[in-house]
């Protein structure tokens, strides 16, 4: 089976509603995708039944190696008890919204006009970066969404780079052990966190995302060898975001792998 098991929609940093993913997909001619929305599950009681394609839920948790600060992205699928994760979640969700809106403060201070009430929000209640990059975009106050603007503003120590505490992640491995789900590291090449690998294993981690634009050659190799040594199943997807995304693929232009497949499609 063709599956993209890692992509986003507007119930989070996605500029993509569910229908419209589930039509690219079907375009592409998946047979699973998984949707993976940041630090909720939200969209859970919104996923059609469809005849022709495998439409799975699941969460991707911003989490933190306290010890060390590397960042690390926890993917969890067939989650049996959204509320273990909701409320690890939750008050992150609402920590980025308060973050975002103090952004948008600033940058009025500087002279950006907003309308607050116009603002898109994830889900309709939570503001991220994107959003405030969107409407800076589509009013003509900035030439692009992620350009020079976005990194002297939202990067490199600018007006705006200053962010929230991320979930422990042990905790959020702990989180989707606990409620039935399966745990996979997500693109340790971007976070280059392999050095969590043992410790996490230990905690239940299930898997590991080997097909990932991120993912280097060398850290491909990588991925296969804690793999083989930990028994893990590899998955891939696209990680798309439509418009609110840097990444370079389509829905369906990066594919899980097999054993991904086999654990998470069934």
């Amino acid at each position: 089976m063709r599956a993209d098991l890692h992509i986003h929609s507007t119930v989070s940093d996605g500029s993509n509603t569910i229908e419209a993913l589930i039509k690219k997909a079907k375009s592409a001619g998946l047979g699973a995708i998984g949707i993976t929305e940041h630090d909720t599950l939200a969209h859970l009681n919104r996923l059609p039944l469809d005849a022709d394609l495998q439409i799975i839920g699941g969460v991707e948790l911003s989490a933190i190696h306290r010890e060390t600060g590397a960042k690390a992205h926890m993917l969890g699928y067939h989650i049996q008890k959204p509320e273990i994760i909701t409320a690890l979640t939750l008050p992150l969700l609402e920590a980025r919204n308060r973050n975002s809106e103090r952004q948008v403060e600033i940058l009025m201070g500087l002279g950006y006009q907003f309308d607050f009430e116009q603002l898109t929000r994830a889900d309709g209640k939570y503001l991220y970066k994107q959003h405030i990059m969107e409407w800076l975009y589509k009013s003509g106050q900035v030439p692009d969404m992620f350009g020079a603007f976005y990194q002297v503003t939202f990067k490199n120590k600018g007006v705006c780079d200053f962010d929230i505490a991320y979930i422990d992640v042990f905790d959020a491995v702990r989180a989707i052990k606990e409620s039935g789900g399966l745990a996979v590291l997500a693109h340790p090449g971007q976070q280059q966190n392999f050095f969590l690998i043992p410790a996490l294993a230990k905690l239940g981690l299930d898997g590991l995302e080997l097909n990932h634009y991120a993912n280097s050659e060398t850290d491909r190799k990588a991925i296969d060898d804690y793999a083989a040594q930990y028994g893990f199943f590899l998955t891939g997807g696209s990680d798309y975001h439509g418009s609110f995304g840097r990444e370079p693929y389509g829905v369906g232009e990066i594919l899980s792998e097999e054993s991904g497949v086999n654990a998470i499609c069934r």
